[in-house]
């Protein structure tokens, strides 16, 4: 599917939770669930993906990559996480078509993170663009403008944020080719999440070497998707 959001109507919408987020009309999807986009931030990534990674460990860093970084609204809670518990994040967002600082500027996503880590994002969000750059002493971004396919890197993750468009709107980044790719950027170990859960996908991953798991989903979806690779 080819679309240009910055070039597009699109629009400020906001959910069930108070929060805000974009409405693509090409695509048809909003980039968070209506249900509220700051509870289910909170609830499959941070939780259930970040906050799951390191239950039982004393790490002091950890390495995320997002497939659909979007607004930006998971990568600045993990953030704020992450400087209030002094560990360094290594975090890359894999961003088709990047929206433009001044669409994100509009979220009001201020309210949710410390405005140091705010203005800071989004003082670096464009300079971050295929591009590394430090928020702060604690965390790195790095948004790499490219379809999910044609991405690459020599550095394996310790979680996964599996954040694209529903299937219904974007079959291609649910299938064996794009779940496969994604795959071979986890390290062993590692954690895979996502608001979605199909048969289709469990058993994907099953045949990935993945230990699929169901957790219980965020406001609107009865159930979500762990999975950790073996």
């Amino acid at each position: 599917m080819n679309y240009e959001p910055s070039a597009m109507n699109l629009s400020i919408v906001t959910t069930a939770d108070g929060s805000k987020t974009i409405y693509n009309p090409e695509v048809g999807e909003h980039y968070h669930s209506r249900h509220g986009a700051l509870q289910e931030s909170r609830h499959v990534f941070l939780a259930a993906g970040l906050q799951h990674y390191f239950e039982g460990t004393a790490a002091t860093e950890v390495s995320i990559l997002e497939v659909g970084l979007g607004t930006g609204l998971n990568f600045l809670l993990t953030a704020d996480y992450c400087n209030n518990n002094k560990i360094k994040l290594n975090y890359t967002g894999i961003e088709a078509y990047p929206l433009t600082e001044e669409m994100i500027s509009q979220t009001g996503y201020e309210q949710y993170v410390p405005i140091d880590i705010w203005k800071s994002f989004l003082k670096n969000y464009t300079e971050s663009i295929n591009n590394t750059v430090e928020l702060n002493s604690y965390v790195q971004l790095r948004t790499d403008n490219t379809q999910l396919l044609n991405f690459t890197s020599e550095e394996l993750f310790d979680v996964v944020y599996f954040d694209a468009f529903a299937a219904v709107h974007q079959p291609e980044m649910w299938d064996e080719a794009a779940i496969g790719h994604t795959i071979r950027f986890l390290k062993p170990g590692g954690v895979f999440v996502t608001y979605a859960i199909t048969g289709n996908l469990k058993r994907m991953l099953k045949a990935l070497g993945l230990k699929v798991e169901k957790a219980p989903g965020a406001p609107g979806k009865r159930e979500m998707l762990r999975a950790v690779l073996s």
